[in-house]
């Protein structure tokens, strides 16, 4: 019976922790940003872990979740795990906004995309 009432009491308190971090993820900071990247061709010069803030097109699949994203400076290669789409479908018409930070090494950038919002 104690084993039962233990076993319990730890399925419930997990669940709470569970509902209490599923309750925190929602919702976020709506105000100015600090962020200065917000073109495609001042990204593909910033420094690795820079966040960006980008507002185009994401005009083709590149397969593994890359895509290639565009806007009126330039194309880069982005990577959106499925998961960061928030529900958003786009098309190559569909202007979009999107956040995520720089992934750089020798020879190229990429931006490692965090979210993905439907422009204003």
């Amino acid at each position: 019976m104690k084993n039962v009432l233990l076993v319990s009491a730890l399925i419930l308190s997990s669940s709470s922790a569970f509902a209490a971090q599923a309750h925190e993820q929602k919702g976020g900071f709506i105000g100015p940003s600090n962020v200065k990247v917000q073109t495609v061709a001042v990204a593909l010069e910033a420094k690795d872990d820079t966040p960006v803030t980008l507002t185009g097109y994401i005009v083709s699949g590149l397969g593994d979740e890359e895509y290639t994203f565009r806007d009126d400076t330039g194309e880069i290669i982005i990577e959106i795990d499925d998961h960061d789409w928030n529900g958003v479908e786009a098309t190559p018409e569909t202007k979009v906004v999107i956040q995520g930070e720089i992934d750089s090494g020798w020879s190229y950038s990429t931006i490692d995309v965090d979210t993905v919002q439907l422009a204003k």
